[in-house]
């Protein structure tokens, strides 16, 4: 822990403001644009200033390249595996991380970490997308949209996999290729959307810990920015409602990705809004 005063947070149940920690990941992992890495610290910045923790920052931004998986996982494992290891030694001490990331591909390094650590926690997936692709079925060959494949071990990522199928709730997803929606349908993968999202919440994640991962294109397009836009998202109160439910739980960490700058030099602080919605996740709510 590093630097926390004594009245920056208060605590929840399973959460005191001694245990958090906070990372900003910058690095590369396939982006079509720079846009998310210099986002990650305009993230990074506010929950630091918010929660009074000084972040550690892992990764070397780089030009974009749009490469598919193949060549964008190489070029992504240094990063990847640092943060894989810094993530892991915050869960090892007991203490909860809390990650500002330019991409959800990040998530690579962290799954497995959850999966090994604390195979006891719900990880809650917020994505307008599942990100259950594998390199064989994937369209697109965007690495960000074979993330939770890689975290159960559908294919072999070089990062780690264990994560239990039953243990993943999707939540707010609606843009699911054809195989994805058939995980869905048949059960094996969990999903929370739609009028009914807080009560199929509800009855999926009960009163298990949390590992909660927000990819801002959840948010109805034009909320935050963020490279995907597909309508029918989340507004910033109903993210708060959503927070605050899973606030209620032991929440073991927390993950915010595919925040962009509006451009590669923006050092605005507009964040503000988006991390108020998600405060709920590591303070009292009353």
């Amino acid at each position: 822990m590093r630097g926390v005063p004594a009245d920056a947070i208060t605590s929840i149940p399973g959460m005191a403001a001694e245990d958090l920690e906070l990372i900003v990941f910058v690095g590369p992992t396939g982006d079509h644009n720079e846009r998310g890495m210099a986002g990650a610290p305009i993230v990074g910045r506010e929950l630091s200033r918010r929660l009074g923790l000084e972040p550690t920052t892992v990764g070397d931004p780089r030009p974009a390249t749009s490469a598919p998986w193949e060549c964008a996982l190489p070029d992504a494992l240094p990063g990847l595996t640092e943060l894989r290891d810094i993530h892991g030694g915050i869960l090892t001490q007991g203490h909860i991380p809390v990650l500002a990331a330019s991409r959800c591909a990040a998530s690579l390094a962290t799954l497995p970490n959850v999966a090994e650590l604390r195979p006891d926690a719900v990880v809650v997936w917020f994505d307008a997308h599942a990100d259950l692709n594998t390199p064989d079925d994937s369209t697109t060959g965007y690495l960000g949209g074979l993330v939770l494949s890689a975290a159960v071990g559908w294919w072999d990522s070089g990062l780690g996999s264990g994560l239990a199928p039953e243990r993943i709730v999707l939540g707010g997803s609606r843009d699911l290729d054809p195989p994805e929606q058939a995980l869905v349908d048949e059960g094996t993968i969990k999903l929370a959307a739609g009028p009914h999202l807080m009560d199929q919440l509800d009855g999926y994640v009960g009163d298990s810990p949390v590992y909660v991962h927000l990819d801002c294109d959840v948010l109805e397009p034009g909320t935050v920015p963020t490279d995907y836009r597909v309508p029918g998202g989340l507004g910033l109160d109903d993210l708060a409602h959503v927070a605050r439910r899973l606030g209620r739980n032991e929440v073991v960490g927390v993950e915010i990705a595919e925040f962009e700058a509006a451009d590669p030099d923006d050092h605005a602080d507009y964040a503000r809004p988006l991390v108020d919605a998600l405060t709920p996740l590591w303070t009292r709510w009353s």
